[in-house]
């Protein structure tokens, strides 16, 4: 029956091409505007690191100003990132599984190869741990181990962008690379890697790409390497050079810690509550204790990556789609109004008002299907005009199985919604009128 009413709706729809397109439109149109909002919702809410985003916690303690708190929106949270002190104070901590210091820097590379000009490329200053941490994926070598960082080694891992356009690609572990005027011996190049979240530093933006060169945290004192990211200060201090920075109580190093229990989180809060203890009798930490433990998805939330203007973009976009079907409704009312006189003429052999609703239901799904199908690439191109405006890489939104499962079924189920009360209406039209009139 199925079948029958399939094909019955099909024909009705090629009999009036125009109104049939201009409902797939209404549709489609909807759909693709709600499906580029909600695509960007979903991508940026969803986990980065599901395997272990349970186990990596955003490390932040109190150091900041007395009289004020960092963010006077969020009075309750700590600053986003350490002084450069506290960072080092805490690599000391044996409690954690694996744990790093990093910030971000900005380098020349100089190719051996003449053919190949100088380039500027962004670096992440960090620990050996981070590889294992953040499940970085390798396509030759591996990280640093954690003699390199104990002696600042001149060692590199290498991004799969930098590695091409250096080595061609090739396996370039034991090789080296020269950064200003320095010598790094290639340990690691990095496999294609792009968490749809910077999660590890969305101090400047989260979106941002992953750097293409990763360097020991602990060369940057040796060779006094200034940073590239966010530097927040609020104390009156007198900042000469490099080392008065380091001395300073101006936040600008993330630090995260890899616990894999609730035992060995509650030992580790310990341990910074004691840090804090001994650092208010030195004179520091001068606000109450607030040392924050905070996994992948409570720091996104605490970083707002999905702000309330979003969602109210996102209310906007279901909104338009409301109107959409408003239109639809409209439009499906009229088209079956028109086919009176045959449904009268099928009620009167014997059709029944159930077979009849069946029927237009499956008309208006099969308008929904179409509807999809518009609205898949209407979202698509959608995403990518969104993308091309924002500068952001192509892995922030993508249409996976899930969104396009999502896609159809939002278009099927809006136009069965739009057609139920025209199809209830064209079922109690009266037969007997209709019938007279032929």
């Amino acid at each position: 029956m199925f079948l029958y009413n399939l094909r019955l709706a099909r024909m009705s729809l090629m009999k009036q091409p125009l109104l049939t397109t201009l409902m797939v439109s209404a549709i489609g149109i909807g759909v693709g505007a709600c499906m580029t909002i909600l695509t960007f919702v979903y991508v940026l809410s969803s986990d980065p690191i599901p395997e272990k985003s349970d186990e990596l916690f955003a490390v932040r303690v109190d150091s900041w100003n007395p009289e004020s708190p960092y963010d006077d929106d969020k009075p309750e949270e700590a600053p986003w990132q350490l002084t450069h002190t506290d960072a080092m104070a805490l690599l000391e901590s044996d409690v954690p599984t694996r744990h790093a210091a990093m910030r971000k820097a900005v380098y020349t590379v100089v190719p051996d190869n003449p053919e190949v000009a100088p380039f500027f490329n962004v670096a992440r200053m960090t620990g050996g741990d981070f590889f294992e941490m953040f499940q970085v994926p390798f396509l030759y070598g591996s990280g640093w181990g954690p003699s390199a960082d104990e002696n600042a080694e001149n060692v590199i891992v290498l991004g799969h962008e930098t590695n091409e356009k250096v080595f061609g690609g090739t396996n370039s572990v034991g090789k080296t690379i020269t950064l200003g005027t320095e010598i790094f011996t290639v340990v690691g190049v990095i496999d294609d890697w792009q968490p749809h979240i910077l999660f590890y530093d969305m101090n400047n933006g989260e979106t941002n790409p992953v750097e293409d060169i990763f360097l020991p945290f602990s060369i940057t004192d040796r060779r006094e390497i200034n940073g590239a990211g966010n530097t927040n200060c609020w104390k009156d201090e007198q900042i000469d050079g490099y080392f008065d920075l380091l001395r300073s109580e101006c936040v600008y190093v993330q630090f995260w810690a890899e616990l894999n229990s609730a035992e060995q989180k509650a030992e580790y809060q310990r341990w910074l509550d004691n840090y804090t203890e001994g650092q208010k009798a030195l004179g520091r930490f001068q606000r109450p204790t607030n040392n924050r433990l905070s996994t992948v998805t409570e720091w996104m939330e605490v970083q707002d990556v999905v702000e309330d203007e979003v969602m109210v973009v996102m209310s906007i976009g279901f909104l338009f789609l409301t109107a959409c079907l408003v239109n639809t409704i409209g439009l499906i009312l009229a088209r079956f109004v028109a086919k009176g006189p045959i449904i009268g003429l099928r009620r009167a052999l014997g059709a029944s008002k159930a077979a009849i609703f069946r029927q237009h239901l499956v008309e208006v799904g099969l308008v929904g299907v179409a509807g999809g199908v518009l609205g898949l690439i209407l979202s698509r191109l959608g995403i990518k005009g969104v993308q091309q405006l924002l500068s952001e890489s192509d892995n922030l939104a993508a249409l996976n199985l899930d969104l396009l499962l999502i896609t159809f079924g939002i278009a099927v189920v809006s136009a069965i919604v739009a057609g139920l009360y025209p199809t209830w209406r064209v079922c109690q039209l009266p037969p007997a009128g209709y019938l007279k009139t032929q």
